[in-house]
């Protein structure tokens, strides 16, 4: 009669695993969201991503999880960043400019990436044989055919101090799409007739002696090409060119806030956004059926008021200031 004394623990543990078993176990899907640098620019990139989610039902703390890290610029820490994204088996990830996208690309080949701010993935070297990139890739990606229309304004805002309009630029030579990009505005320039002096980098430390130099070559104007380089360094650039009194345009709407004449670009916040809308859809089915790396759709001609006032520069009425 002794064992009659155990029976209601008895009972009751039989009760709650009982319970326990019943129970459907649900885990809050995790979204490793990372940063290549720090930068004013693409931070838009983000919040359209998250807002993206949010108006399709997914709010972080709420029913999913948004574990964001930023590399600061640091390639191992981005390497590590993505490494433990990996080994906690996110539910999916989200990678802000070219950087961010290659390395997570070259850390999975299961877990789904999202894109934004970065080129095709043929711009990124990252097709096979036969013309195809990894399964995995998702988002909003951008070609090289704008960069046509960036450069080609540049004549509609300003004449040549004497002779040719004479164009500098600075690019990453270690970067693919900075080579691509150098590349294409030789062509553009060629076709327009403008002297472009393009002088090459490894890193954002060199932007301040490198740009200096190409200032010392009489440039009318610069043009800041989609290079990480030169996002993570344009505020450098954009001192060394207002002491020389040399207006800067550009093919990324983004630095025209920064302090840029005027550009023909991708809008920061809505490529974000766009790679939300895509990363929601695969929260909502768990399937990648139907998804695939998508052209940037938004692009916005824009000009900064006080910098076209600085160097006195008519801007075209089908151009819109930027707040």
């Amino acid at each position: 009669m002794k064992h009659l004394k155990y029976l209601p623990v008895i009972l009751l543990t039989a009760l709650i695993a009982s319970c326990q078993q019943g129970e459907k176990k649900t885990e809050i899907p995790v979204v490793g969201f990372v940063d290549a640098f720090q930068d004013a620019s693409i931070a838009p990139a983000r919040t359209g991503f998250i807002d993206a989610l949010k108006k399709n039902g997914f709010e972080d703390k709420k029913n999913i999880t948004i574990d964001y890290s930023n590399a600061l610029g640091s390639i191992p820490t981005l390497t590590q960043i993505v490494n433990r994204f990996v080994s906690h088996k996110v539910d999916l990830m989200a990678t802000c400019t070219t950087l961010s996208s290659i390395t997570a690309a070259q850390k999975t080949k299961t877990i789904p990436i999202f894109m934004m701010v970065s080129p095709t993935v043929k711009l990124m070297n990252m097709e096979d044989a036969s013309g195809k990139g990894q399964a995995n890739l998702f988002g909003a990606v951008e070609d090289l055919n704008y960069i046509d229309t960036s450069f080609s304004n540049i004549p509609k805002f300003m004449k040549p101090k004497a002779g040719k309009l004479v164009v500098g630029m600075i690019y990453n030579q270690s970067e693919p799409q900075s080579v691509d990009a150098k590349k294409r505005i030789q062509a553009d320039a060629d076709k327009l007739n403008i002297t472009l002096v393009a002088l090459p980098l490894n890193s954002s430390a060199e932007a301040q002696l490198v740009t200096k130099s190409l200032l010392s070559k009489n440039i009318d104007a610069f043009f800041a090409n989609p290079d990480n380089s030169v996002f993570a360094s344009f505020e450098t650039i954009l001192k060394s060119c207002d002491q020389a009194n040399v207006p800067i345009f550009t093919s990324e709407a983004g630095l025209v806030q920064r302090g840029a004449v005027a550009a023909f670009g991708a809008d920061i916040y809505q490529w974000g956004y766009q790679a939300g809308e895509q990363a929601a859809q695969y929260l909502k089915t768990k399937s990648t059926a139907g998804l695939q790396p998508e052209m940037v759709k938004v692009r916005r001609r824009v000009y900064n008021a006080a910098a076209a006032k600085k160097y006195k520069i008519t801007v075209p009425s089908n151009f819109e200031a930027v707040k």
